[in-house]
């Protein structure tokens, strides 16, 4: 039935999941199948806010004192998760006029909104001014507007300045420094723009330093963590000012694929309170640190749930069709910023545990060849109406993905425990 097509590997599965007497996949303690029940149906986010829970405190115990935790809310902007984050974190970094509505209606406080991103239209802009959140400025030009806007409104605005370094992070998934980059002020003309700021009566609230995401080499966080406070140091010195708050960005990755392993969080927790304890912003007793974290804090909590709906097979391999796809999970497609296609980790959740002996390719229900959720994976023997669970759905799922294509409905999104 599988021809001499070799299975291919998938990513490891998260831990915190298990399977019940009957082999049903538990999410948060509860049945898949009757969290799809509750629900209404698939496709199904499911959203574990304890595990959610226990990776800030885990990464809290790690990090130094000095250093808060804030939540990039791009990686999952669910209202409910948001809510529950609100009172997890210091802070929410945001990158839209819809993501400030968002992050305000989540009950974060507008003081601890920061709100970077490129290409920001006036009307955000002065939204963000108006409600005292803070503008990570992308640009002199954006600053101008930023001023400007502000002078009309009689409001002091709160200001700080994104920086492209002249690094970036080895073995990011995503480079955000470094080179020619649509992101933040290069760094050597970031202490005139803050003169700037500072001579037109702003309230200037610091730097915003990202260097890149999804890496799992600790050794290359710590170097890159060490840099950037070493650029916050100098940029510091070179202004005469001290900035009240420096993001030193994220960066921290998750497994998803084969051979991926797991951060050495207390590898980096360790080493970036040596580089802190080396910085003059770090011993001055007023600057603020802050770690900014989206997928870290929030994708292996969340499952993906869609059913079987058909299987067949096609020259001699196998095509199990479900009710999902890319239009929910673009980067489990594939089609999310990798080069190679790889395989997420899937399992049949009502034969969760129960030995791999089919290879089978897990198709989405769109008219196109891109909408393929597993490549040639090896399960248990799957039928009709089985639950396939996606893991690592927690962050850029439902959030980056292009639901309105083919007019296929929205997933279903549940968050346990919020």
């Amino acid at each position: 039935m599988n021809g001499e097509r070799k299975a291919k590997p998938m990513g490891p599965i998260p831990a915190g999941y298990a399977a019940d007497a009957s082999a049903m996949l538990l999410i948060g303690g509860e049945r898949a199948d009757a969290l799809v029940e509750r629900a209404g149906d698939t496709p199904l986010f499911v959203y574990d806010t304890a595990l959610i829970g226990a990776r800030i405190a885990h990464l809290r115990a790690a990090l130094p004192a000095e250093i808060d935790i804030h939540y990039a809310i791009k990686a999952n902007s669910h209202p409910a998760l948001l809510r529950y984050m609100a009172g997890q974190v210091g802070g929410f970094d945001i990158a839209s006029g819809g993501e400030l509505a968002l992050a305000m209606a989540a009950g974060m406080a507008a003081d601890a909104i920061s709100f970077a991103g490129p290409g920001k239209r006036d009307d955000e802009l002065t939204a963000a001014i108006r409600a005292g959140v803070t503008l990570n400025l992308e640009s002199e030009g954006e600053a101008a507007r930023a001023l400007n806007i502000a002078e009309k409104l009689g409001v002091r605005p709160r200001l700080a300045v994104r920086v492209n370094p002249d690094f970036d992070l080895k073995g990011s998934g995503m480079r955000m420094g470094g080179g020619a980059k649509a992101f933040g002020v290069d760094a050597d003309r970031v202490p005139a723009l803050i003169r700037r700021i500072l001579d037109a009566g702003a309230d200037w609230q610091g730097l915003h330093i990202f260097a890149g995401s999804q890496a799992l080499d600790a050794a290359s966080i710590a170097e890159t963590q060490a840099a950037t406070l070493a650029l916050a140091d100098d940029i510091s010195a070179h202004v005469g000012a001290v900035p009240p708050l420096v993001n030193i960005g994220g960066g921290l990755g998750v497994p998803y694929f084969p051979g991926d392993v797991p951060v050495d969080v207390a590898h980096v927790g360790q080493e970036l309170g040596r580089s802190l304890s080396q910085s003059a912003l770090a011993q001055n007793g007023t600057t603020r640190f802050a770690m900014e974290l989206g997928r870290y804090l929030v994708a292996e909590a969340g499952v993906y749930l869609t059913r079987i709906v058909d299987i067949k097979q096609s020259h001699g391999e196998t095509f199990a069709m479900v009710d999902g796809g890319l239009h929910h999970q673009l980067a489990a497609s594939g089609n999310f910023g990798t080069v190679v296609r790889r395989n997420y980790p899937l399992a049949i959740a009502n034969h969760f545990g129960a030995p791999a002996s089919h290879i089978v390719h897990i198709a989405g229900c769109l008219c196109t060849p891109l909408d393929k959720l597993g490549d040639a994976v090896l399960l248990p023997e799957a039928s009709v109406g089985d639950l396939v669970a996606i893991f690592l759905a927690g962050a850029y799922g439902a959030s980056a993905s292009p639901a309105a294509f083919l007019g296929h409905p929205a997933a279903r999104e549940l968050v346990l425990g919020a």
